[in-house]
């Protein structure tokens, strides 16, 4: 099977202006650039980052059997291609500096890399809290206008799979930031190369190979899990047969679609018509993703409408339309007037209804929903869905819609593909094995925190995947290169009782087992999470954290890096004193009542209430009238432990433990 690569973003995006996206097949040949006589392989293009103070390797394709020189900066060096056209020679360290041209000549052909400089090159990898662009996030606007350095790069490496190791990218080139660029880049990433410009004044340069939604099992090459390469593509077979039943059952229950949208014609919404008839019209429930209810697969767009009455006094007065948010791209009207429209799944819609719209009597509204990828459709709660009137009356609007696709665009389900073991890790991480990096950089987990099971073995997984990397990779200016973290920060619905389990907070131990290991570290982020976004939006500070950790671990700076975290916990009477490292200039309790919280204490028979709390020096005490003979303490320990404010004055938070841990 050949290499696949794709733009998920860029196809929904064509989702969301309602051009159509074709059915790509798991056997669809990879989307390479045309062969050259003569090539660089694609991390050696122009304006490339190449690693200071390591040996450089530099490769490619050429004639068969044709003599190959390469230069760079003053220094040369020569080799014969394979019979296949392979090459490959070592360039002596530099320090950093440029920018250099490369140079490639074989036998009267020649290749050139412009502008290459040297500095420090850093994998940032992941799922899509790791891939979310710039322009995406808090503060975008200004980050974005300001992103004007030459010397700050990023290698975006397509999403891609295959069965078998790759030997090249299938994409990708390297751009610099500017504004024009930078808001494509990894809002994380780009936050910290650009304090890491800042401290170290050297290039730095981001290789991002991140995919949403991607399992850490297809970051994993497939020995590592013991698995062959028919076992790979066996998995990938099912996919392909899953696919092609996926489609089949989507045609036979929606009939022909055509390649437009019949509903939207030359800009005119022809089904958000008051008058339509659209008594033919399937029924389905809102809210409610539509996957749920028979049209499992489905990508394309569709259409929603439902009915509401106004008496000719609500109507005079406006009102103002909520339906929580909806997956992916919605554009929506009432009696053919248009009153809102929003891209991305995570927004809750709320558009202000003129009174021009509304009418006395019957009123239609229409919901136009482009989705390329994973659910499609309306997902909020029920009481999230309402027309409110100007007296602040709310009109539920929940319950039985009519339905009726316009476009269909079934594929790849993308958020099953990227669970695959190792496809991921042939495509767009064993190309890259050899470029020498200055360390790694992972925000990944929400895919594998879905259950308690699955969050316990992903210790085992991240260990595996930290060594297996570094065993991997071609040698860097360290012996063991620097592998460096987000934990997951807070999500999902506070618990009113301390929670007995926690997925989320089971997979933040699973990855803290890790800094066992050599030059490895962490950003705490629990307190910047978004209860209802998967993908919260302040990248700013998740960067600059995870940025001081870069400073400690890989540059060996002297700067505050954590929190506090736990040293050891005794027990005294009817209270647990917490001893913390890490607490810098002191400890706090951040927000305005000054009051600890977070913390959750059991006796022996193992139930866990909330707990009272309080600093003495570098100390906490915790207590509850509750438990009279304490034995275990918790803290932070949930999804989302939307009260835990410990601090050091260095601004940053205590890292979540447990001292039950089993």
């Amino acid at each position: 099977m050949s290499t696949v690569v794709a733009d998920v973003a860029t196809g929904m995006r064509r989702c969301g202006s309602g051009v159509l996206l074709l059915l790509l097949p798991l056997h669809a040949g990879s989307a390479q650039r045309p062969e050259a006589a003569l090539r660089l392989a694609r991390p050696l293009g122009d304006g490339a980052v190449l690693q200071r103070e390591a040996p450089i390797p530099v490769w490619g394709r050429a004639r068969p059997r044709r003599a190959v020189e390469v230069s760079l900066g003053g220094a040369t060096a020569r080799t014969t291609a394979d019979d296949e056209g392979r090459w490959s020679v070592q360039l002596p360290a530099r320090a950093a500096g440029g920018p250099f041209t490369l140079l490639v000549v074989a036998h009267g052909d020649t290749a050139r890399a412009r502008d290459v400089v040297v500095g420090d090159v850093w994998v940032a990898a992941g799922q899509s809290n790791m891939e979310w662009p710039l322009a995406r996030t808090t503060g975008a606007a200004a980050d974005v206008a300001a992103a004007n350095d030459a010397q700050l790069r990023e290698l975006k490496i397509p999403i891609a799979w295959a069965e078998q190791p790759q030997e090249e990218l299938g994409g990708g080139t390297w751009e610099r930031a500017t504004p024009q660029t930078a808001g494509a880049m990894s809002g994380v990433a780009y936050h910290v190369a650009r304090e890491l410009r800042a401290t170290q004044r050297v290039p730095i340069g981001i290789i991002n190979a991140s995919w949403g939604g991607s399992a850490i099992e297809t970051w994993l090459a497939a020995g590592t899990q013991g698995l062959t390469q028919q076992g790979v593509a066996a998995r990938m077979a099912g996919e392909q047969r899953a696919l092609d039943s996926t489609v089949a059952a989507l045609r036979a229950r929606i009939g022909t679609v055509g390649e437009r949208d019949p509903g939207l014609v030359d800009g005119r919404a022809r089904w958000a018509d008051p008058a339509l008839d659209d008594a033919g019209w399937a029924t389905i429930e809102v809210p409610a993703l539509w996957e749920s209810q028979g049209y499992a697969g489905m990508d394309g767009v569709a259409w929603y409408r439902t009915t509401f009455t106004l008496t000719a006094d609500e109507a005079a007065r406006g009102a103002t339309l909520s339906l929580g948010p909806i997956d992916d791209d919605d554009v929506t009207w009432i009696n053919a007037v248009e009153v809102g429209r929003t891209t991305g799944y995570a927004a809750p819609r709320r558009y202000v209804v003129p009174a021009t719209a509304l009418r006395a009597g019957r009123n239609v509204l229409a919901i136009r929903v482009a989705d390329g990828a994973g659910g499609g459709g309306p997902y909020a709660a029920p009481d999230s869905m309402y027309l409110e009137l100007a007296g602040g009356a709310r009109r539920a609007l929940a319950g039985d819609w009519k339905f009726r696709v316009g476009q269909l665009a079934a594929r790849v389900d993308w958020q099953r593909l990227n669970k695959i073991p190792a496809i991921t890790y042939n495509a767009m991480i064993h190309p890259i094995v050899r470029v020498p990096v200055r360390g790694f950089l992972w925000y990944q987990g929400e895919s594998n925190a879905n259950d308690d099971a699955q969050a316990r073995a992903y210790r085992a997984q991240f260990a595996s995947l930290i060594e297996r990397w570094r065993g991997a990779w071609a040698p860097g200016p360290s012996h063991v290169l620097p592998f460096l973290w987000v934990q997951l920060p807070g999500f999902g619905r506070a618990d009113s009782t301390p929670p007995a389990s926690s997925a989320w907070a089971l997979q933040r131990e699973a990855m803290e087992g890790a800094l066992s290991l050599p030059a490895t570290g962490r950003a705490v982020t629990i307190d910047l999470g978004d209860p209802d976004d998967i993908h919260p939006r302040n990248k700013r500070d998740v960067g600059h954290r995870l940025a001081l950790v870069a400073r400690q671990v890989a540059y060996g700076e002297r700067v505050p890096a954590s929190g506090p975290t736990l040293r050891r916990h005794v027990v005294e009477g009817a209270r647990i004193v917490l001893e913390l490292d890490h607490v810098g200039a002191g400890l706090e309790a951040r927000g305005a009542s000054g009051r600890l919280g977070g913390f959750a204490i059991a006796g022996a028979d193992g139930r866990f209430v909330w707990a009272d709390a309080r600093i003495e020096g570098d100390r906490v005490l915790v207590w509850s009238d509750r438990v009279a003979q304490p034995v275990a303490v918790r803290y932070a320990w949930a999804n989302n432990p939307a009260t835990a404010n410990l601090f050091n004055r260095d601004g940053l938070p205590a890292a979540p433990f447990r001292t039950d841990a089993r």
